[in-house]
């Protein structure tokens, strides 16, 4: 049996690794963009890559999470430490604390790199560099793909684990097949940069703290996401927008923390496509930053002025990315999320004394897409027979260890169908 794999991210190659356990399956994974040797930047061991075009950030074997600290929920417990809620609750903020393992951007590639000389040795047949243009189907079940050369490649499952880069294609797939679907929210907002010592106090009882808040004026959802102490601010280069992220090295630390402050946006009607909402204001301030990022001092919000670099440099706090344009956010991004970020940033400050400082950096735009939620079953199975969807880009997980098992699930689901069982860890024939 023949299974096509479409993208190299942790749920495409999760997906393949479970099926490669069989020892007998013919298994096919496509990728966009390069191998994950030909994806390293020279300029990521001092900690100062910016991830542009030519570092692959959002596609190659890996996915976009190679890059991104390496931080793996090991757990989907949720814990809490008495103080820190304490604290939290009387802010009027929920605190969310996860077990947390890890790994460094440097150390998340040697993983990654294992990984594929592991898919290597199991027979798995790897193409880097390689777009799909369509999926094949006799309109109730799937069939294979057609690449962007038009060579059809037949399959007897398809596994669709687009990631990010894959999300608008797989999005304009989903209507062309009539796979069923449905509009996610997506997460808005900026990266924001302190000195280290203010979050340590945090961070040394939970790495990666995650704080809920519901906004005042507007009651929206508001989250802090990917605390990364010790670690540099990035840029993250899309088609049409450059988005900001974080990222900690393992051994080599900056003097500052950073962390994202996104707001949540669901529409309903008439418009639903809260993705492309999210993709036209990120445009629009890359477009006001002269296709840069925005940076601009807190405190220069707040009094309602664009910042400049002679104030940044008189600040407290020294920017770990410099590829950035001062200016003034409010000019940039709409009313209502320049309301939210201050109010949750204020609110913050009840917990994390210090982030409410006029010498707090703010990085616009960050963004979170989760592209269309696909309606799959248990299995990751979609209501089109064979064809499956899984990971963040098929908008159904939103880290990467749960996007691994969504592969994990994925593959069983068609070893099952194969007549394999599992005793107790390898897939046997039944």
């Amino acid at each position: 049996m023949k299974v096509t794999i479409i993208g190299a991210g942790p749920a495409g190659i999760f997906t393949a690794f479970e099926l490669g356990k069989s020892g007998d399956m013919d298994i096919l994974l496509i990728e966009q963009g390069p191998d994950i040797d030909n994806r390293h930047c020279p300029m990521m061991r001092l900690g100062r890559c910016t991830y542009c075009k030519i570092c692959h950030v959002t596609h190659g074997f890996g996915g976009a999470g190679v890059f991104s600290d390496g931080k793996l929920d090991i757990t989907p417990y949720v814990g809490g430490n008495l103080e820190l809620k304490k604290k939290a609750a009387a802010a009027g903020i929920d605190f969310l604390e996860f077990p947390v393992r890890h790994l460094g951007t440097e150390n998340s590639v040697r993983v990654i790199t294992n990984l594929k000389r592991t898919l290597k040795r199991m027979g798995v047949k790897i193409m880097f560099n390689t777009k799909v243009k369509g999926i094949k189907t006799d309109g109730e079940t799937a069939k294979g793909v057609v690449l962007e050369n038009n060579k059809e490649i037949d399959s007897d499952y398809v596994v669709v684990a687009p990631g990010r880069s894959g999300a608008k294609w797989f999005s304009q797939e989903i209507k062309r097949l009539g796979v069923e679907a449905e509009h996610n929210p997506v997460d808005l907002g900026l990266r924001v940069e302190v000195p280290k010592v203010v979050l340590e106090p945090v961070t040394e009882i939970v790495w990666d703290p995650k704080f809920h808040i519901m906004t005042k004026t507007y009651d929206d959802f508001v989250r802090t996401f990917c605390v990364n102490h010790g670690g540099y601010v990035i840029n993250e280069v899309y088609e049409d927008f450059v988005s900001v992220n974080g990222h900690t090295m393992k051994d080599n630390k900056s003097e500052n923390s950073n962390f994202a402050l996104l707001v949540r946006v669901k529409l309903t009607e008439p418009v639903q496509d809260a993705a492309e909402y999210g993709r036209a204001i990120a445009r629009s301030v890359t477009n006001i930053g002269g296709g840069k990022p925005i940076i601009q001092r807190l405190g220069d919000l707040l009094n309602g002025r664009r910042s400049t670099w002679s104030r940044i440099r008189r600040s407290y706090v020294r920017p770990t990315l410099r590829d950035v344009t001062p200016g003034d956010i409010a000019m940039a991004m709409p009313y209502r999320f320049v309301t939210d970020i201050v109010e949750s940033i204020e609110r913050l400050d009840y917990v994390i004394p210090g982030v409410a400082a006029d010498s707090t950096l703010l990085y616009a735009i960050e963004i979170k897409e989760y592209s269309m939620r696909v309606k799959v079953n248990q299995g990751m199975e979609t209501n089109i027979k064979n064809l499956y969807a899984v990971g963040d880009g098929a908008g159904i997980s939103r880290n990467i260890v749960i996007a691994a098992s969504t592969g994990i699930l994925a593959a069983r689901s068609i070893l099952e169908k194969e007549g394999y069982v599992w005793e107790p860890n390898l897939p046997k024939r039944n």
